[in-house]
């Protein structure tokens, strides 16, 4: 058995991420895609459906799963129409720009029993899985500081809707549900958050560095982005009250997917050993701890088994609402300068 998908945008998350993540999972058949570039969804996938709009997409009577690649304000709308036309959904990060839309489809996908997902692909990173093993071995002992940070350098203001002044736009709704998401999944619903969210570039319309804390007891988690860091800060830096881990670099499969590198060749998510972090013991005696090797198509493989063999999701629309509650703290905590929330 096998389950007929559309997607919906054939942007770079469309057509560089969701695309061949789809192909590579067997029960899984991209079958149509909305875009107003049909010769470029034919050139690299002769074959498939191609409708101008949407709405013709969701119409398709032979789509089973709708997965919405666009713009972070069409994500609630389009899942809505999806849902209500009977068809599963995947969205891509953030879920919703609106905390009330997010809960609305919620609802809605029980009501109309089908599954509803989003795509937090960076579960399955190289890195964030070596962290997760590594706290679970319990090599780093109890964790009082965890910093998650994202760094770029690009203090030239970027064309596209990412950098527009809109809804959905900014670095935090761009990078911060990945970041939140990391940080719940390692270390579950903060008790406290704060945030600091600044423009800091000439002529940026939208939020380009933030600065979120999230308080777990005598535990500090910062998450933080900055479009303006040259000389990147680490990646992943806990310490605990037995050693520190610190690992620098991002997961190669984004870079990989861009060059059109396909997810089935040899050594695909695998990192060179000059990246993989380092293990100080209290000591300072260092240790290289090998990263493990990613694959974003777990996600697609824990779709498949939730529609066909109903499993849970591999990433429930209710977790993702509960990163960006957490987000939305963080602006609330902004406004007030900072000041700790309870969550």
């Amino acid at each position: 058995m096998s389950v007929r998908v559309g997607l919906i945008g054939f942007g770079l998350a469309g057509r560089s991420f969701h695309a061949p993540l789809i192909d590579a999972e067997p029960r899984l058949v991209l079958t149509a895609v909305a875009s107003s570039r049909a010769d470029a969804v034919l050139a690299s996938h002769p074959g498939v459906r191609v409708h101008p709009t949407a709405e013709r997409l969701i119409a398709d009577p032979g789509i089973e799963l709708v997965v919405i690649a666009t713009p972070n304000d069409l994500h609630a709308p389009l899942a809505r129409a999806a849902l209500m036309a009977g068809k599963h959904v995947v969205v891509d990060k953030p879920f919703v720009v609106d905390l009330a839309d997010g809960a609305a489809l919620i609802d809605l996908a029980k009501r109309q029993a089908r599954m509803l997902s989003v795509f937090h692909n960076r579960r399955w990173d190289g890195d964030f899985l070596t962290v997760r093993n590594l706290l679970a071995s319990g090599r780093l002992g109890d964790v009082r500081l965890g910093e998650f940070c994202w760094d770029r350098f690009r203090p030239t203001i970027k064309p596209g809707w990412r950098e527009a002044g809109g809804d959905g736009g900014g670095v935090l709704a761009d990078l911060g549900p990945h970041l939140v998401d990391q940080a719940l999944q390692l270390f579950g619903n903060p008790d406290n958050v704060a945030g600091d969210i600044l423009v800091q570039r000439d002529d940026a319309q939208v939020d380009d560095y933030f600065a979120l804390t999230l308080g777990y007891g005598r535990c500090r988690v910062r998450l933080c982005a900055s479009t303006l860091v040259a000389s990147a800060r680490p990646r992943f830096a806990l310490h605990g009250t037995m050693g520190s881990f610190v690992k620098y670099g991002i997961d190669p499969q984004e870079a990989a997917l861009r060059a059109d590198v396909s997810v089935v060749s040899p050594g695909f998510g695998e990192e060179q050993p000059g990246s993989f972090g380092r293990l100080t013991a209290p000591d300072g005696t260092q240790t290289q701890v090998p990263t493990e090797r990613g694959d974003w198509r777990r996600y697609y493989a824990g779709v498949a088994a939730a529609i066909l063999d109903g499993t849970p999701p591999p990433v429930s629309a209710e977790e993702a609402l509960t990163g960006l509650r957490i987000i939305d703290l963080a602006r609330r905590s902004a406004v007030e300068n900072g000041r700790a929330l309870p969550f």
